[in-house]
């Protein structure tokens, strides 16, 4: 869908706008919460832990608001409160805490998701950091940085060797046994290999300060936001096998097309 400021669905203008407001009024309903005395988290799963505390639905609570009052036609997917429909074809896909384990841990590494998407796949993404007071935009002709130190363009850092590159992912685990061994063949042809950076590595990655980001078992509203953040700063965003990311599953994301060529050949058939 091509999206201009005279069309149908209210033009880019407006749509920026609105994710920014979104954006917002996420950050006034997660700060409060964020490093607060007797913040407590319940376990979204049997196995494991995957944790939801009072931020997260206040703060997809406060982008729905702020969605039925600006744009009522976009449908919306969200972690934590799911679908609601829509009539316009544009779809916003928002995560509101990207890494509550981080948030409840007190480390400044979580984010909030916003991406909207049509048909074929995201077009526009925020990933925004409240505590650090930073925000990551991509897409419909933007690439922006603003932050404390003031607002420059996102781009990434290019093409460079294997060994010269560094690597980040959230989770040592990965994800299954086989996924875990091709991500460690990329982690021993890296130079440096760091850990548990939620969405802050896309962020990462988009500013030129990284190289590669490898997960699996990702959702849709885990990647979308920081599909659209690289994309616009130059970079490649796919699964292991080359193809669309924008489902989530297995991502490889790289700030040249030498990185990302050389992680896919030993990503590439993993079961």
């Amino acid at each position: 869908m091509d999206i201009d400021d005279t069309d149908e669905t209210g033009g880019s203008d407006d749509i920026v706008a609105t994710a920014h407001a979104m954006a917002d009024a996420a950050r006034v309903a997660v700060l409060e919460h964020f490093r607060a005395e007797g913040l407590t988290a319940q376990n979204k799963t049997a196995t494991g832990f995957d944790p939801v505390t009072a931020a997260d639905r206040a703060a997809e609570r406060a982008i729905l608001d702020i969605l039925q009052d600006r744009r009522p036609d976009d449908a919306l997917f969200g972690e934590e409160f799911g679908a609601r429909p829509g009539t316009s074809g544009l779809t916003w896909v928002v995560d509101p805490i990207d890494g509550t384990r981080a948030f409840l841990s007190g480390a400044p590494t979580w984010g909030v998701l916003i991406a909207l998407r049509d048909a074929e796949g995201p077009i526009y993404g925020i990933i925004d950091q409240p505590y650090i007071n930073e925000r990551f935009e991509g897409g419909l002709g933007r690439a922006r940085l603003v932050g404390p130190q003031g607002e420059r363009r996102l781009k990434v850092r290019g093409d460079r060797p294997m060994a010269q590159s560094i690597l980040f992912s959230t989770f040592p685990e990965v994800g299954t046994a086989q996924e875990r061994a091709g991500f460690m063949r990329v982690a021993e042809a890296v130079q440096l290999v760091r850990y548990g950076m939620d969405c802050y590595a896309y962020a990462l990655l988009a500013a030129g300060q990284i190289d590669l980001v490898i997960e699996a078992g990702l959702n849709s509203y885990d990647i979308q936001a920081p599909i659209a953040v690289i994309e616009a700063a130059g970079g490649i965003v796919t699964d292991w096998d080359g193809g669309p990311a924008h489902e989530g599953g297995r991502v490889l994301a790289a700030a040249g097309r030498q990185q990302h060529a050389e992680a896919l050949a030993l990503l590439q058939g993993i079961g």
